[in-house]
């Protein structure tokens, strides 16, 4: 089933460019794109792709990808075999758009109420790069098949694996006060162990 373009059942954006004739000004020719589907998916492997490129984060706040860039993050995302390249050239407004909603939908029901970070997505300080997202993954033994998943549900499971293995704030001032009280008492019994 698809909303706004997404199909849910496979994680990928579907795209239809509708039939097209524009004249390019540098060949002085008109140039005719037929209807084209393209499916899309946002994933590690579309991402190490254009990290390899471009030689930065894809995911920089700081240094967003500019238009041509953005094309060029499309085309590592197409699942489509043998897409006429002109295609690309001919995204309207609205197909962008819907990339756009399609890169940060969340594809998970998991919330973070009490922490304003987003793991390593546009607005975050810190960008996570291809390398350190492959690194979580080998850390917390996630299956390499999922560096095929939509790119913010990997980032999720990641930051779900990071919560659960790091001890709680209470059990860490437990463990403390604890250390504390077991000091007290040897200090006053005398003994050392």
């Amino acid at each position: 089933m698809l909303k706004n373009g997404i199909d849910y059942s496979n994680e990928t954006l579907v795209l239809t460019i509708p039939r097209k004739e524009f004249y390019n000004e540098e060949t002085n020719e008109f140039i005719e794109v037929q209807e084209t589907t393209i499916r899309l998916k946002h994933s590690l492997l579309s991402l190490s792709k254009w990290e390899a490129k471009y030689e930065r984060p894809f995911l920089d706040v700081r240094k967003p990808p500019n238009y041509e860039e953005t094309l060029d993050y499309i085309r590592f995302m197409t699942l489509t075999q043998n897409v006429d390249p002109v295609v690309y050239l001919v995204l309207t407004n609205e197909h962008i758009k819907l990339v756009n909603d399609y890169l940060s939908a969340s594809m998970t029901g998991t919330t973070f109420g009490d922490d304003k970070s987003n793991g390593g997505k546009r607005g975050s300080r810190n960008p996570m790069s291809a390398e350190v997202i492959y690194y979580y993954m080998s850390e917390f033994n996630i299956p390499w098949e999922c560096q095929k998943w939509h790119l913010n549900r990997l980032l999720t499971l990641i930051r779900v694996c990071g919560i659960k293995k790091s001890p709680s704030k209470k059990s860490k001032g437990t463990a403390k006060n604890r250390a504390q009280l077991n000091a007290a008492r040897r200090r006053r019994s005398g003994s050392r162990g």
